[in-house]
């Protein structure tokens, strides 16, 4: 298969990229800069170089593809409203140009938000609805395209995609730990994060693209609910440094923006995927890879 990858040079786009070659599929990746490029063409995978906002691009990529992988987005925590208004327009570009082919249109989307007060399941629509909601409400607007002829899969990735070299949440929050000499959690840190390894979701987002059922929300999610008071704990053991708890109202200043996240609860299930799709985690767990020091230097 012909295989258009957005985000493909970033953290999971290079597993997916990797996953998809192994596979001996065909990609063709977006690329916005030369070192991009030239990474993603020393894999043998082909470029279009680009980036969210060239939108003839999108539509050239996936009007050329047998499928779509759509991972890129300008996470911009100091302008959100840009962010979810570009994810928006992408998204209705790459479904607007599978319109009547039947071909899959794999977008990334998230668990959190989804539900209070226990792990969201595949079950649980988004209600993020219409252009001013988090990411532009896009994965509402893909799966609308199924009844358009578009196949449509809609990725769920938990908070935490770890793993050695991982520059996300994780490694935000040992950044903080290493620049106050304390690993904290917030509050009583029983709230919990879901995880997955990145060799993992690499290996979903091919299955995904291959097989799932258009109008599927499939959960990348190998750990359902790991306690964020385990998570300082593990931190502090890597780095050294005491663990202690923040508490709510300070969690921002402590750790900078994703002080907004860690105390929330985003844990999640993945059981209907992993039936649906014979998709079993293999990876190392989230605690595993910070005890090993995958976070050590990042």
């Amino acid at each position: 298969m012909r295989v258009f990858v957005t985000g493909a040079s970033g953290w999971i786009g290079s597993a997916v990229v990797d996953e998809l070659l192994a596979a001996d599929h065909e990609v063709v990746g977006l690329a916005r800069s030369d070192a991009s490029a030239s990474a993603l063409e020393a894999k043998g995978a082909t470029v279009l170089r680009g980036d969210l906002d060239d939108l003839d691009a999108l539509r050239r990529g996936a009007v050329d593809a047998e499928g779509v992988v759509h991972l890129a987005n300008k996470h911009d925590w100091a302008n959100m409203a840009e962010s979810n208004r570009a994810e928006r327009a992408a998204v209705e570009t790459l479904a607007e140009a599978l319109v009547g082919t039947g071909r899959p249109l794999v977008l990334a989307a998230g668990v959190a938000g989804l539900t209070t007060g226990r792990p969201a399941t595949e079950a649980d629509p988004s209600p993020a609805i219409g252009p001013e909601s988090p990411r532009g409400g896009a994965e509402n607007l893909a799966l609308a395209y199924v009844d358009r002829g578009v196949r449509t899969v809609s990725l769920r990735f938990a908070p935490t995609v770890h793993g050695d070299g991982d520059g996300g949440f994780i490694a935000i929050i040992t950044d903080a730990a290493r620049r106050h000499g304390v690993s904290a959690s917030v509050g009583d840190g029983a709230t919990s994060w879901s995880a997955v390894h990145v060799t993992d979701a690499a290996r979903l987002v091919r299955l995904g693209l291959e097989s799932a059922p258009a109008g599927s929300r499939l959960h990348a999610v190998a750990e359902e609910a790991v306690p964020s008071r385990e998570i300082a704990q593990a931190i502090g053991d890597a780095l050294g440094v005491p663990v202690t708890a923040v508490a709510r109202e300070d969690a921002v200043e402590h750790f900078g923006f994703i002080g907004m996240f860690f105390g929330l609860d985003m844990s999640a299930a993945s059981e209907h995927t992993r039936r649906v799709l014979d998709w079993t985690p293999t990876g190392p767990g989230l605690l595993e890879d910070i005890k090993a020091g995958a976070y050590r230097g990042a």
